[in-house]
């Protein structure tokens, strides 16, 4: 309802996606398709506490994301995410998207 609220109103053009607040990993998809398919970029982020699960890493890339909010790679748990997207990056080589293309706005 935020998302909608924002598009409505013009007064935002980015969201910050926190899996664990949305409810369901289907509402997540379709609030980052829903805020993208109205010009905004969308971060995937980590919740506080986060444990060495690489899923988000996953989640960003198949979204199209473009951006992941994890932190500094200096706990294991961060290390883990970044691990993940570098595995990732080498098996997409040249198609893989970095960033949003509405960074510029």
């Amino acid at each position: 309802k935020f998302v909608e609220r924002g598009v409505a109103e013009g007064c935002a053009n980015s969201i910050l996606i926190k899996v664990n607040q949305i409810g369901t990993l289907s509402e997540t998809f379709d609030t980052v398709d829903y805020a993208m398919r109205n010009g905004f970029s969308c971060v995937l982020s980590h919740r506080s506490g986060e444990t060495e699960d690489s899923t988000i890493a996953d989640i960003a890339v198949a979204t199209n994301c473009g951006q992941i909010k994890t932190g500094a790679p200096c706990r294991s748990d961060r290390n883990a995410k970044y691990n993940q997207l570098i595995r990732i990056a080498e098996e997409l080589g040249e198609t893989g998207v970095y960033g949003a293309a509405t960074w510029n706005r």
